[in-house]
């Protein structure tokens, strides 16, 4: 059951990543400008454009405005 869940979990975050990159790429932001945009390190936005990272509500927040949306337009659907 434990993989399940983890699949689950890894597909959630393929698709958040999906969604932060496409937009990233919309904008025309490189992950550095990005990163500064969001207060966040460019590291930390390469590991959420692979879908490693799992956030916080307030660093979804923090994205969701540096990318000019709302968080919901983040949530996989």
């Amino acid at each position: 059951m434990a993989r399940a869940n983890g699949s689950k979990k890894s597909s959630i975050l393929s698709a958040f990543a999906k969604k932060v990159k496409m937009r990233r790429h919309e904008l025309e932001l490189t992950q550095e400008e990005l990163a500064e945009e969001a207060n966040l390190h460019v590291n930390y936005i390469g590991g959420i454009e692979r879908g490693e990272r799992n956030l916080s509500y307030e660093k979804i927040i923090d994205l969701a405005h540096a990318l000019k949306l709302s968080p919901k337009d983040l949530m996989p659907g």
